[in-house]
């Protein structure tokens, strides 16, 4: 199992090295294929030796065992990658898991919140102390933004351009998209970086804008860490990420362009902004009821 593990690391290191794959899809493709590998081990079947009816019974032990739709379609992902890597390494000679069919897995709406809830959600950050008003900027920032949790946390600071109100950000496959931003996190960023983050950075040379309080740049788990704890303080049900599905539902709801949201998110693909639309269409559809109760549909 050992030799199967130093291999699951090299197919990491080529999926962030080569394939340049984000850092998130690496982790979600090494975890499927432990799995895979766990699995082999178990039924003592050699990594060479594997068959596409192999692949298809783990999948289906996968789906007894009460894995969804859309894990099984991530497993498949992470097979096809994995083969793709097997076949360059002469493991296999063909890619096993472009056999395979990905089940059409239902997508859930993403949860937003009112603009209401994210002006009491970020209210409840304590600007007293250094690490609150980095926070203040922070959040503002992703959630005026759109922010995937690892754009904000590797934003540069020649990137933020506070005069034109302009970050550039370096997003998924090393896209870079710029994106405006209002007043109000302008005031925000221009305190941090004012009164903050020269006392964090300790005199060091950082190019991250944000920084933990070791003077470092601030990790994907700190921001989640700080994150939960403005959740239990507001009472509000919510995850960093829905900062960035409010921000596009927000934009579509106030008239915006599809494409132009879509430019701002970083959607390679324009089906992906889609799916707000549909989160809008939603609430909509509640406050109908709402306001007209006895208007049912047919």
């Amino acid at each position: 199992m050992s030799e199967l593990l130093n291999f699951l690391e090299q197919f990491y290191s080529d999926l962030i090295l080569v394939r340049r794959t984000s850092v998130e899809t690496a982790e979600t493709y090494k975890i499927s294929s432990k799995e895979f590998f766990l699995w082999l081990t178990e039924q003592r079947i050699k990594v060479r030796d594997v068959t596409v009816q192999n692949l298809m019974y783990y999948l289906a032990q996968r789906k007894t065992q009460g894995c969804s739709e859309l894990t099984i379609a991530k497993d498949i992902s992470a097979l096809r990658a994995l083969g793709d890597f097997l076949v360059r390494k002469q493991f296999w000679s063909e890619n096993l898991g472009l056999m395979l069919d990905k089940p059409k897995a239902s997508r859930n709406l993403p949860k937003v919140l009112s603009v209401e809830n994210v002006d009491k959600l970020l209210s409840c950050i304590d600007t007293k102390d250094l690490s609150g008003k980095r926070d203040d900027a922070l959040f503002e920032l992703i959630y005026s933004c759109g922010l995937r949790i690892s754009e904000a946390c590797t934003l540069k600071v020649v990137n933020v351009h506070l005069e034109e109100q302009l970050i550039l950000v370096n997003g998924k496959g090393d896209k870079e998209r710029i994106i405006p931003f209002g007043e109000r996190a302008k005031q925000k960023l221009i305190t941090y970086l004012d009164e903050v983050r020269p006392q964090l950075s300790k005199g060091k040379n950082v190019p991250e804008l944000f920084l933990n309080y070791m003077g470092n740049p601030i990790s994907r788990k700190g921001v989640w860490k700080r994150f939960k704890e403005l959740e239990v303080m507001s009472g509000i049900d919510a995850k960093v990420h829905t900062l960035r599905h409010s921000f596009a539902t927000h934009l579509l709801s106030g008239g915006a362009d599809l494409r132009a949201v879509q430019e701002l998110l970083g959607h390679s693909d324009l089906s992906t902004t889609t799916i707000y639309t549909h989160v809008t269409d939603d609430q909509l559809e509640k406050a109908h009821e709402k306001y007209f109760p006895d208007r049912k549909k047919n």
